[in-house]
């Protein structure tokens, strides 16, 4: 690893090695028609040397962006770590948004490929039920189409923690921010119990969709991304809609001094007194 490097982390139990900051699929991926400035932001994260590329069947044009560097530089996609995700219930529909999300990428495989955004238990019983979209993960996986499996939920912990118990998932998806600090659930609950299966956890909602940056309160992007690093995660993902902001998320992938208690106390004050409302992607008003 190059003195530059951002450090690489081991991706849970999978014997894989990824980055420890990620693109995420949000940002100007999660757009359309805006091809040239989603190209920059791809070619911008492959510069910096990050490995691990967020998407999803339901985000706009984002796998199409992918694929357009992919298919006219294969022996880069072998290089880097490509995900994406499906939110069908049904395992037939599921195994469409596959197929569909294969031939967007121009790939052959996944390396990871998640059961998107679980919010209730009536949910998860569908999906795990007979005909459910896990027969088509599990089958996918089998037939080397995706080489793992995942799971992603930001609405109740609780029902994240069971499906990461209950679903034969490598990895989870889970928001990681100062706002969950507060509230508990994500971070108390599902973490746990994807630390005590050994699979991988990926952070996401770093700055809440931007809605948590104030650096009129000293909450900079780079000392949310520091939060969600100090945590035990394996990656942490950001959207980016421009080189700079990738430029940060790379920069402060390199920093590995954790937050000392200071910073942490002054980081989740601005937080506490209305977290539950402004925690918006738990679906609370």
């Amino acid at each position: 690893m190059g003195i530059n490097s951002i450090p690489a982390v081991h991706f849970g139990t999978t014997g894989q090695i990824v980055t420890r900051v990620g693109l995420g699929g949000e940002g100007v991926l999660r757009t359309t028609g805006k091809t040239e400035a989603a190209h920059r932001v791809i070619r911008s994260a492959i510069a910096e040397g990050i490995t691990y590329y967020d998407s999803a069947r339901v985000y706009s044009d984002s796998e199409l962006y992918y694929g357009g560097i992919w298919q006219h530089d294969p022996q880069e996609r072998r290089r880097i770590f490509q995900t994406s995700k499906s939110a069908s219930r049904d395992k037939n529909e599921a195994r469409k948004d596959l197929e569909e999300t294969l031939q967007r990428l121009h790939v052959d495989y996944l390396d990871l490929w998640q059961i998107h955004d679980v919010r209730t238990f009536e949910e998860l019983a569908v999906i795990s039920g007979p005909g459910g979209a896990l027969e088509a993960f599990v089958e996918a996986k089998e037939e080397g189409k995706t080489r793992f499996i995942g799971v992603t939920g930001h609405h109740d912990p609780d029902v994240l923690a069971r499906a990461v118990k209950e679903l034969p998932v490598d990895s989870v998806m889970l928001p990681v921010n100062p706002v969950e600090e507060v509230l508990g659930g994500f971070l108390t609950r599902t973490l746990p119990a994807a630390l005590d299966k050994g699979i991988a956890v990926i952070g996401m909602k770093i700055f809440g969709a931007g809605h948590y940056i104030a650096p009129h309160l000293g909450v900079t992007p780079e000392l949310l991304l520091r939060y969600a690093l100090s945590k035990a995660i394996s990656v942490a993902i950001v959207g980016c809609s421009n080189d700079s902001e990738v430029q940060t998320l790379a920069a402060t992938g390199r920093i590995e001094d954790p937050l000392d208690k200071t910073e942490l106390r002054d980081l989740i004050a601005p937080f506490k007194a209305d977290a539950r409302r402004i925690a918006f992607y738990r679906g609370v008003i």
